[in-house]
């Protein structure tokens, strides 16, 4: 018998994240603001849907939350039917989502005032890495409470580690976005630096791939930036916010982030053109020039 478990929002990240749980052997019980989304989830995966988040970690040994930004995540934990309104002393609460610091140590002492632990546990690895059970958590806060839901991320992860307390795993998350936008730029240049060079792009970063700046990114990512291709992954509007929590926490640590504060704006810029679904790659659109052949930004031009 696995644990007893619930399973809130089933986006992108989260739908496959649960069905993991489900095939593990733990009994889920999910929730998801589209009702229809979380009853779809069910006769396909199993499990059982409930109406709110308080009715879904009514009876979970172990809540887990993917939702999408600060105010959502406050709602599906804090409002009038939230998670902890149901959860019961003793419980951990997981949560998944990228927000701020300064929120997750707010709920994580609301939820201690109640007696459940809070681990927050961002992870890194996207879409792919979810589906995959190939995701990175980095997480903050108690360390029986993390030691003790381990096993359970597990099922999705390849890595977990706990890096402090709460809001640590946050903090973490932050320098993951820093250093893949950093990176995206500086790969965004050396594909425009090449193609203007006469070099051959695809031929170039087969064999860059295999020396000193080889990355996830340059053999993931230059393949589709040569095509111009990115209607996947992980979309400039969901970077802007992730690199604006990070901006914000620099200005009350004093870190200076002269890059990342470039980069947000290259961001910015891509989505005044309307490409802010396309995948983060997409920052070598912004060296294009109508004598490239460029395709247009934005719908229609993916």
């Amino acid at each position: 018998m696995g644990e007893s478990v619930a399973f809130l929002c089933l986006g992108a990240m989260g739908a496959p994240m649960a069905g993991h749980l489900v095939r593990a052997g733990h009994g889920l019980t999910v929730w998801n603001r589209d009702a229809e989304k979380a009853h779809a989830f069910v006769a396909a995966s199993g499990g059982r849907a409930a109406a709110t988040p308080a009715e879904a970690a009514r009876d979970a040994a172990v809540v887990f939350v993917c939702t999408g930004d600060d105010a959502a995540l406050h709602a599906v934990v804090a409002g009038p039917d939230g998670a902890l309104a149901g959860m019961v002393p003793g419980a951990v609460l997981v949560d998944h989502t990228t927000v701020s610091a300064e929120l997750t140590r707010e709920l994580a002492t609301s939820a201690a005032a109640r007696g459940i632990a809070w681990i927050d546990a961002p992870v890194s690895g996207g879409e792919e890495g979810a589906r995959r059970g190939q995701l990175t958590v980095m997480a903050g806060g108690d360390a029986d409470a993390f030691a003790r839901v381990r096993p359970l991320l597990g099922c999705y992860a390849r890595t977990s580690v706990r890096l402090g307390a709460s809001g640590s795993g946050q903090l973490a998350k932050m320098v993951n976005q820093i250093c893949i936008a950093g990176l995206l730029e500086a790969l965004a240049e050396g594909l425009h630096f090449a193609e203007r060079a006469g070099l051959d792009p695809t031929a170039l970063f087969a064999v860059l791939a295999d020396g000193a700046a080889g990355s996830w990114q340059m053999r993931q990512r230059t393949p589709t930036m040569i095509e111009r291709r990115f209607d996947f992954g992980f979309a400039v509007d969901w970077m802007r916010k992730d690199l604006g929590i990070a901006l914000a926490e620099a200005r009350r640590n004093g870190a200076r982030l002269p890059v990342t504060a470039l980069v947000d704006q290259r961001y910015a810029e891509l989505q005044a053109r309307a490409a802010g679904r396309d995948d983060t790659s997409s920052l070598v659109r912004l060296f294009d020039t109508p004598d490239q052949g460029a395709r247009p930004l934005g719908p229609g031009g993916r």
